[in-house]
């Protein structure tokens, strides 16, 4: 059995200026928020990672939850919040989030 029950996996790939990438839309700040939120709530049995680019550049900003292998996108700390709750707390993905 896995040490964490989910993984998070928040891309922070940084493009050349111009190219679309999740690091132009807050990643590393939206990730950074998500450890805490994570810390916040005492949930031990999570991993909050950066990755490098997973190649959904066109609907960034990107982040999967494994072990379900759930992609979403985000805009703000409202939607991470949602993740959080509602997927990883509550079981229950968020179908509106959904890539």
């Amino acid at each position: 059995m896995s040490h964490y029950t989910h993984h998070l996996f928040f891309c922070s790939n940084q493009r050349a200026e111009g190219e679309a990438c999740c690091g132009n839309h807050g990643a590393a700040e939206l990730r950074e928020y998500a450890k805490q939120k994570g810390k916040d709530l005492g949930l031990k049995n999570i991993r909050v990672n950066k990755a490098g680019c997973l190649g959904r550049c066109e609907v960034g900003p990107v982040l999967v939850v494994y072990p379900e292998a759930v992609w979403y996108t985000y805009v703000d700390r409202e939607d991470i919040d949602e993740i959080i709750d509602s997927h990883i707390v509550g079981g229950k993905v968020v179908e509106r989030l959904k890539v």
